[in-house]
């Protein structure tokens, strides 16, 4: 069997993963990264909706080659239509830009391969290599050839479905409520205010949400994720979301150029992410938001911390679980309270009536408020809505 030697090897390119390979390379370490696919960044599975305020923090400047739209925020939607705008700096991690995400991804590997990282794609995982109990290496196979590759630390990006976790005895098993199945469609010929992003809730979307994220005049990414646990029929994401469209006679004029489907994590931040020469980032460690369903933010600054971490080990010579429990430390310090607040809030909205939603909303949407979180939006109700505060005593 051919074999590669390594420092790192990061395993799905991803923005996980490229972001991961790319700060390990800047710190001294030789880096592989791998994919899966024949082309990084396709197919499209995301709404394509993300933040601005982080993209300095991983060195990337906003470019027309990858954003397709600049939204200015967010409108939340109750089932009878009323809404509240938040403005994109608080409108939470899908709303500022809407990207062509193929190309976004693309870029990061580039930057990734700019920095000294191996990049070989159509090349998958095939197992873990151990030594002594330990994880020293992978092998992968490559244009159907089988290679072993040693290396000190390997990084699991390789998304919701990964195995490098489960290889490595991670425990990334999730329950039916925390998983999203979703559906959408890329729709051209709409009505659609380019200015916000859309985010409707209700009934009529069992366990979350329907978004419509507008890529340019009469262009949006209209899209349904329907907890796994509330599922009632074969196909039932793409059946709410076919219903949804067919009662809102603005998009039901359109034409689909595209349709994606896919399943993603909505979980709270799960025990562990590392073990002895392994980390996982991004999906693959379930840092998906469990209210807004979007991936990318966490994904690229946990790999960041992941690229930094994994070279240090490779310095120090020191691949331990112990020793990586500094990534542990630095992306659950910024990111896990968020994911396990969130996590709480998406229990508590599984629960809420059409009539919850609309009372809360409305209450919003009188009001107003410059910052929306859920202390802002439990004072807002309690001072408007006595009665209604009793749905939220848990918060309290």
């Amino acid at each position: 069997m051919k074999e590669m030697d390594y420092d790192v090897v990061v395993v799905g390119g991803g923005p996980a993963g490229s972001v991961s390979a790319r700060y390990a390379a800047e710190n001294g370490a030789s880096v592989l990264m791998i994919e899966k696919r024949q082309e990084i960044g396709s197919p499209v599975r995301c709404g394509e909706g993300i933040a601005k305020r982080w993209l300095d923090e991983i060195g990337l400047q906003p470019s027309k080659r990858w954003i397709a739209n600049e939204v200015d925020g967010a409108r939340i939607i109750a089932p009878n239509g009323t809404y509240v705008e938040v403005d994109e700096s608080k409108a939470g991690d899908e709303s500022g830009y809407v990207i062509d995400r193929d190309a976004f991804d693309k870029i990061l590997a580039m930057k990734a391969a700019k920095s000294g990282v191996d990049v070989m794609v159509k090349t998958y995982a095939r197992g873990l290599i151990k030594e002594d109990g330990k994880v020293s290496g992978i092998v992968m196979k490559h244009m159907g050839e089988d290679v072993k590759v040693k290396a000190k630390v390997i990084i699991g990006a390789d998304g919701f479905e990964s195995q490098v976790g489960r290889w490595a005895g991670i425990n990334t098993a999730l329950h039916p409520k925390d998983i999203d199945s979703c559906y959408q469609y890329t729709l051209e010929g709409i009505d659609v205010d380019r200015r916000f992003n859309d985010f409707y809730l209700g009934s009529m979307v069992p366990g979350g949400y329907i978004w419509v994220f507008p890529k340019g005049d009469g262009v949006a990414n209209v899209g349904i994720g329907v907890q796994m646990s509330k599922i009632d029929r074969p196909g039932a994401a793409k059946w709410y979301l076919d219903r949804f469209i067919e009662s809102h006679p603005e998009l039901a004029k359109g034409k689909p150029i595209r349709e994606v489907s896919g399943a993603v994590s909505i979980s709270a931040p799960i025990e562990r992410t590392t073990t002895d020469g392994v980390m996982l980032v991004g999906d693959a460690a379930r840092m998906i938001d469990p209210v807004s369903g979007g991936g990318v933010y966490n994904a690229s600054i946990a790999g960041k911390f992941a690229g930094m971490v994994a070279a240090e080990a490779v310095q120090e010579g020191d691949s331990s679980a112990e020793f990586l429990q500094k990534y542990e430390k630095l992306w659950r310090g910024r990111l896990e309270e968020h994911l396990f607040r969130n996590w709480l809030v998406k229990e508590k909205m599984t629960t809420l009536s059409d009539d919850v939603f609309n009372r809360v909303i409305g209450i919003l949407a009188d009001v107003g408020m410059e910052e929306m979180n859920v202390g802002n939006i439990l004072k807002a109700v309690q001072e408007k809505d006595p009665e209604l505060i009793k749905e939220f005593e848990d918060f309290l």
